[in-house]
């Protein structure tokens, strides 16, 4: 193997520039002559806006302008749009609210922008903001997912029905349903996916400048790819594209929210050319929680039909799917098409029909989040198999090992039509379970309980589903220093892109590993780009990567060719080195890329001799997949949940960087485990959200995990020349429900037959007291 090249556990490149404080976050930038934005948002769930008065805010210090929606409508500043087409179960078109950057008439969540004050500083522009005059006629508001289509619920929108904002549903329902009643026996299961605070480490930012003799703008944001911005935010403000030059640079997690447009991002842009100097908006942590797109919030029933000999035959799925108050830019996709590709898992299912239905809350809008859908699906799947196999008296390990595709049936079609092309379901399985030792479990369980505690454990088998832009670009660039740079289409949130990138590079074209530059996140640099999201860089970045060094080394053949008088087709080259065939007899990829530049005529600072422009398409998606097994203790006195072991199995196909991807299913991991035992969104009654804060929103920490144990099962994927399979998401997909399960396993002596997300020490205590009770009665 090269030395730092694939394969290996290289340490990140980026980590340097992190951990000695150097790195350049968007909040990092600030430009000469610079103002400061600040959004007034309403304290309402729902409210008729009767009048804003600005004259005391226009008039206050270094106030610099104090815009509404009156001001954007004579500008012809377009509505955010969402950038999903949906039809509903009956062929009619999903409800398409307008979504104004500031409010339009009416608020619809606590949060929603009203006006927009541009100041010399952040403090007076704060303090003016506190000095517009809003005369709000508060309606009452539809706040929760389980009751926002009841009837006489408020209405949100007009144009959505008993705030049904879609209708949806996908699979073969005649099949399936034939199937169930066929079915020996049918499990049902309704659960709760609760909703979620992203709580990215670095907050939203939004820096814009306007060139008025070029007529460009050029914004500063930190995003999961520069052109979904360029391309959305070049027509809400009714300029060409090309008018706009989107810059990320460092960028402190993202997990979904970072992809999306924003009202921030429109006003900064509108101020700086209505102003003529640049304008700098910055979120602080509660406006992040009262804005920032949330994750999950879901309702699910789920079916699952088997026969008598405990083979699944069908699913059905009904589920409720949480949108907020606006359709955000991909929301209506993440219930439907991105979650439930997956809903017949690893699994041997003749049918599957999903049905599903988004509705409207006076709450912030929901959107993507680690693993957009898929978490969901596997969720549902995973507990529903937890409860078969309690009914069915089988055991639950077993259960899914007799329902698992075997190696021989790849390239296997799912139920829901896509095709996988590999994957050792039932051996990665077994890896995870020989691990934790799963069955000397019950002897832990005993000792556990003579010092009065309640063990239990729980595994999950999940499968994602890639996804994205279905082609990536890469240029390769030599520079005269010896420098390789690489200008990828993708966005690292933290990854490690740069890293994996590199490695790929140093081993293919045999440089240096410290002479290759990775460069992203520049819409004038990089003229497209997929950017990142559904876990698809390396396949799709990596595929094009390899395809661009493939170009450089068929160029440098013929220069090579040339320098060592002989004939291209007697150029080998291995190892950074081009040689004549059966001779010692070579020259370096570095001197033979400057001797390429000299003959081309380039001249400094230009490309050209072995640079290289490539684009791949992507063939397939693909599909990561592993095992969860989690193990906790509850102490009946507290109600504190206390994770004891945990262990992934996981199939990533090949893996880059064994480290990296490690460090992304331990984050993962903690992300899905936070969801079932710490975090949860509240809203009240009258859409006041009671955890807007990190005092009532619970996150977790280091100290509540035992070393994640992670074991890497690798099966190359047989869709992309690198063999992977993506692993960003994998770790949030199927954390949840192994937690979930091993809770109600834990539970389930004391006669406890259900728990829901989230698994709070309050929760568990009243579970476990009230089965007290009953049993005392």
């Amino acid at each position: 193997m090269t030395k730092f090249g694939q394969s290996q556990p290289v340490r990140r490149v980026e980590d340097q520039r992190f951990i000695t404080g150097a790195g350049r976050y968007t909040d990092d930038i600030s430009l000469p002559n610079q103002a400061v934005g600040v959004v007034l948002r309403s304290p309402h769930a729902h409210a008729k806006i009767r009048s804003i008065d600005t004259t005391a805010a226009k008039a206050a210090p270094g106030v610099l302008a104090v815009y509404t929606v009156a001001d954007l409508k004579t500008a012809g500043i377009g509505n955010l749009p969402c950038m999903i087409p949906l039809k509903n179960r009956d062929g009619s078109l999903r409800a398409d609210p307008a979504r104004p950057t500031l409010a339009d008439g009416a608020v619809r969540h606590v949060g929603d922008p009203v006006a927009f004050v541009v100041a010399e500083t952040q403090v007076q522009a704060r303090d003016a903001a506190e000095l517009i005059e809003v005369d709000y006629d508060p309606l009452p508001a539809a706040a929760h997912l389980a009751t926002t289509m009841d009837a006489g619920q408020p209405q949100i929108w007009p144009e959505a029905p008993n705030n049904r904002a879609f209708d949806w549903e996908v699979g073969n329902k005649e099949k399936a349903d034939a199937l169930f009643a066929s079915a020996a026996r049918v499990v049902k299961i309704t659960i709760e996916n609760n909703r979620v605070i992203v709580a990215s480490m670095e907050a939203r930012v939004s820096l814009a400048a306007f060139d008025a003799a070029t007529g460009r703008f050029t914004l500063y944001v930190p995003t999961q790819g520069v052109w979904v911005q360029k391309n959305v935010l070049s027509k809400i403000l009714g300029v060409e594209p090309s008018s706009l030059h989107v810059i990320t640079s460092d960028v402190g997690g993202g997990f979904g929210m970072k992809i999306f447009i924003y009202p921030e991002q429109v006003l900064t842009m509108f101020a700086a050319r209505a102003l003529g100097r640049p304008v700098k908006w910055t979120s602080e942590r509660s406006e992040a929680f009262l804005t920032d797109t949330h994750g999950r919030a879901n309702l699910t029933h789920g079916e699952l039909a088997l026969d008598k000999d405990n083979n699944f035959l069908a699913l059905r799925t009904y589920n409720i799917a949480d949108m907020g108050a606006y359709l955000s830019t991909y929301a209506p996709m993440i219930p439907t098409m991105a979650g439930t590709k997956v809903l017949s898992s690893v699994y041997r299912f003749q049918a599957v029909h999903a049905h599903v239905e988004g509705v409207f809350t006076n709450t912030v809008p929901v959107d993507a989040y680690r693993g957009a859908g898929r978490p969901e699906s596997n969720y549902l799947m995973e507990r529903l198999i937890d409860k078969a196999a309690r009914e069915l008296g089988v055991e639950r390990s077993a259960l899914r090992k007799q329902n698992f595709i075997p190696p021989s049936a790849f390239p296997w079609t799912s139920a829901m039509g896509l095709t996988y092309d590999s994957g050792e379901f039932e051996n990665t399985a077994n890896t995870a379970l020989k691990a934790i030792d799963w069955d000397g479990f019950e002897t832990r369980r005993a000792e556990a309980r003579k010092r009065g505690m309640l063990r239990g454990i729980g595994m999950a088998y999940y499968l994602e589903a890639t996804g994205g832009a279905p082609s990536e670009r890469a240029e390769v660039r030599f520079l005269e220093d010896g420098i390789v740079e690489v200008y990828v289409g993708t966005q690292s949130t933290g990854q490690g892109h740069e890293t994996a990138y590199t490695q790929i590079v140093a081993e293919q074209l045999g440089v240096d590993f410290d002479k290759v530059r990775i460069r992203q996140g520049d819409s004038d640099a990089i003229p497209t780009g997929g950017g990142t999201g559904g876990a698809r860089s390396l396949y799709s970045e990596g595929g094009a990567i390899l395809k661009a060094n493939d170009g450089v080394i068929e160029k440098g053949k013929a220069v090579a060719a040339e320098m060592l008088e002989t004939a291209q087709g007697d150029i080998e080259f291995v190892a950074g080195r081009f040689a004549v065939a059966g001779t010692d007899r070579g020259v370096g990829i570095a001197e033979v890329a400057q001797e390429a530049r000299k003959r081309a005529g380039v001249a400094a600072g230009q490309t050209g001799g072995l640079d290289t422009v490539a684009d791949w398409q992507v063939q397939a998606i693909t599909f990561p997949n592993g095992c969860h097994v989690c193990e906790l203790e509850v102490d009946p006195a507290t109600g504190i949940t206390t994770v004891v072991r945990y262990v992934v199995a996981d199939d990533m196909g090949r893996v880059i960087n064994p480290t990296i991807v490690k460090g992304q299913i331990h984050g993962g991991v903690v992300q899905g485990v936070g969801q079932a035992l710490y975090e949860s969104v509240v809203y009240d009654d009258d859409g006041q959200l009671l955890t807007g804060t990190f005092t009532d929103y619970c996150m977790p920490r280091a100290d509540d995990f035992p070393e994640i144990e992670v074991i890497l099962c690798e099966v190359p994927c047989k869709t992309n020349p690198l063999g992977v399979k993506g692993a960003g998401e994998a770790g949030a997909v199927g954390s949840a429900p192994a937690t979930m399960n091993a809770l109600a396993d834990a539970l389930l002596p004391a006669g406890i037959t259900h728990v829901d997300m989230p698994a709070t020490p309050q929760k568990v205590w009243d579970l476990l007291n009230g089965a007290a009770a009953l049993a005392a009665e």
